[in-house]
């Protein structure tokens, strides 16, 4: 069946692909987009797709501005852009665990050089482990694994007349989260927030106004924004009720105060603070490893068969749509690779570190690139296996006497390489399905994505450092909910000064939800994150239920819906970032308006509804084109 299948370039075919204007976009895409999804997974814990909105911005430049014809081009833009986004969701779940343990004192906060080298390593070793399972996993399986992002994102280049009307929906979106994003943190002409105390219910209700939050609810869908909202009510309307109730006078660890005291004083934001992010923590490791347990029969499997298909698929064909970067030089890149992890003194892991990232690095990373073919990127368990390693690698250097600051920096510099090198895999095989529906030149693009992962590493470093300067990590501006938890379970492994009655709370509330039938990892990142957050991500699952249940099935990832919010989530994020650099500078008290403007709860309701309304125009605006 393979055989037969014909590319939209044939073979035969050259037309450009790696340009000087394809690599200087894709590049600039890659820390665009890098720096947008960090700032978007340190507030929430999510990030989106980078993939869809490269490609259609490629195609408004190449089809449109430049006036040439060339898919394969565009094609080389979105693979380069979309391993700036794979590269941060791997960097930002792992290594802000670095600067919450230099904030405690644990150790110095971490130069901008071991960020970038660990996110260098980490990304390069994801691409190199791709190569070889290539032609197994694109060619050889080319109609058994689907590779929904891969297939959607080709669909939405063989669809390039329509790139110019896409695009506006794109850039349109950043416009306004821009806009809304510096309204309310810049200007602060509005609050953030809008929030009702019910102390009747010893709880209160609050929802943020960014149309970041909105868009992540439109992407994701309503079923999991109800998910990740039902985690959030659990919290805030069964948890902090019950401990408010309960509590009275005692004081429980890890409060240093009565609950009845830290109830008054600080409301249901401290009894979250105190109590229920601990559950949450417990609830999300403990659905990390579900998912990774429910997958496990296959993983194996799929490991297995990649593995056995390596040497079906090692022909050597001299057609263009057939060359790979050459095996020797891959082969002799990981192993250089694994050295400089082991001996760079700016990565701190031991020769036993580097053999933990060989061994496991592999296997997650071809894991990785085979499930998401199945199952699509989102539900690629990427953080059960980061949760894995890190207990793994925790354990072992435990064993071996490696403990303290550097044995704990030491497994999150293991962790974190092992979670970009996953991520990015993922990420290159869902680019080199888009290219082997097109006709592109798989080692073009293979040379693509080591120049995008390159670029994004380093950028991550500074972006990473940029905001925890300004905002800081841990705290409600970027909650980093992910390291947070890693940083949680190394401390305990190596510790053991957790509160470990709420981690088990959180862990059995998981299990529940699992044998309900229910997947329990977006329920318990609403139950770990503030209220706030998911109620928001909720209005936008609603808005996309509704705009599917009036108009057909809006599922279609090129979508004018998906593309605005995913320009929405952009354009926040990167007004996040140059906001930071504001809060540096000391640059934003000098245009804060709060003392002039009143702000209060019901600006910010009225600015949250107008949010609403632009996405629902956005979602139906092409159906009513028809």
């Amino acid at each position: 069946m393979n055989e037969e299948f014909k590319p939209y370039i044939p073979a035969d075919k050259v037309t450009p692909e790696m340009t000087p204007t394809s690599i200087i976009m894709g590049i600039l895409l890659a820390v665009i987009f890098g720096a947008a999804n960090a700032y978007l997974g340190l507030r929430v814990g999510m990030t989106v797709s980078a993939s869809i909105p490269a490609a259609v911005i490629s195609m408004a430049v190449i089809r449109v501005i430049l006036k040439k014809d060339s898919i394969l081009e565009s094609n080389m833009v979105q693979t380069i852009g979309s391993a700036g986004e794979s590269l941060a969701a791997g960097a930002i779940f792992t290594m802000p665990a670095l600067f919450l343990w230099a904030k405690e004192g644990v150790m110095e906060t971490p130069s901008l050089i071991t960020i970038t080298v660990i996110a260098l390593f980490g990304g390069l070793l994801g691409v190199f482990f791709m190569v070889p399972l290539r032609s197994a996993l694109i060619v050889q399986e080319h109609g058994v694994l689907p590779y929904p992002e891969g297939t959607a994102c080709a669909e939405v280049l063989l669809a390039g007349e329509e790139g110019g009307a896409s695009a506006k929906s794109v850039f349109l979106g950043m416009g306004l989260g821009a806009l809304i994003k510096f309204v309310v943190d810049g200007l602060c002409a509005v609050q953030s927030v809008v929030t009702l105390r019910l102390d009747s219910l010893k709880t209160e209700l609050s929802a943020e106004v960014y149309p970041a939050l909105v868009s992540v609810g439109y992407i994701c869908g309503a079923k999991i924004s109800a998910y990740m909202f039902a985690g959030g009510v659990l919290g805030w309307f069964v948890l902090i009720p019950a401990i408010v109730t309960f509590g009275g006078d005692i004081t429980m660890y890890p409060a240093t105060v009565s609950v009845a005291e830290l109830y008054a004083t600080g409301g249901a934001s401290a009894i979250w603070a105190s109590y229920i992010k601990y559950i949450g923590a417990g609830a999300v490791a403990a659905a990390g490893i579900i998912s990774l347990i429910k997958t496990l029969p296959l993983i194996i499997r799929t490991f297995t068969d990649s593995i056995k298909s390596i040497k079906g698929a090692g022909t050597v064909s001299n057609e263009r749509t057939a060359l790979d970067m050459d095996i020797r030089f891959v082969l002799g890149a990981i192993a250089l690779l694994i050295l400089a992890i082991w001996l760079v003194p700016a990565v701190p892991v031991s020769l036993l570190g580097a053999i933990i990232i060989v061994v496991f690095g592999f296997f997650f990373s071809a894991v990785s690139s085979r499930m998401v073919g199945l199952v699509g990127s989102s539900n690629n368990p990427v953080s059960g296996m980061t949760i894995a390693t890190i207990l793994i690698a925790t354990i072992c250097l435990k064993v071996a006497g490696d403990t303290g600051a550097h044995g704990m920096t030491g497994a999150i510099a293991i962790g974190s390489v092992i979670c970009i090198a996953a991520c990015m895999a993922g990420d290159t095989s869902q680019d080199l399905k888009t290219g082997y529906i097109l006709g592109a030149t798989p080692k073009k693009q293979q040379i693509g994505e080591i120049m995008g992962t390159i670029a994004a590493a380093l950028a991550i470093g500074g972006v990473m450092i940029l905001l925890n300067t300004a905002y800081g990590f841990g705290t409600d501006k970027l909650a980093a909910p992910q390291a947070t938890m890693m940083k949680m379970i190394i401390e305990g492994v190596m510790n053991g000064n957790l509160p470990w009655n709420l981690i088990f709370i959180g862990a059995f509330i998981s299990i529940t939800v699992e044998i309900l039938g229910i997947a329990a990892l977006p329920v318990s990142i609403g139950l770990y994150l503030p209220l706030e957050l998911s109620a928001t991500i909720m209005i936008g699952g609603l808005i996309r239920k509704f705009a599917d249940a009036k108009f057909g099935s809006a599922k279609d990832e090129a979508g004018k819906g998906v593309l605005f919010c995913s320009g929405l989530i952009a354009g926040e994020g990167l007004v996040g970032v140059l906001l930071a650099f504001f809060a540096v500078f000391g640059l934003l008290d000098k245009i804060n308006l709060s003392s002039v403007i009143p702000t209060g709860n019901i600006p910010a309701l009225i600015l949250l509804v107008i949010v609403a309304i632009l996405v629902w125009n956005a979602a139906v605006g092409k159906k009513n084109e028809k």
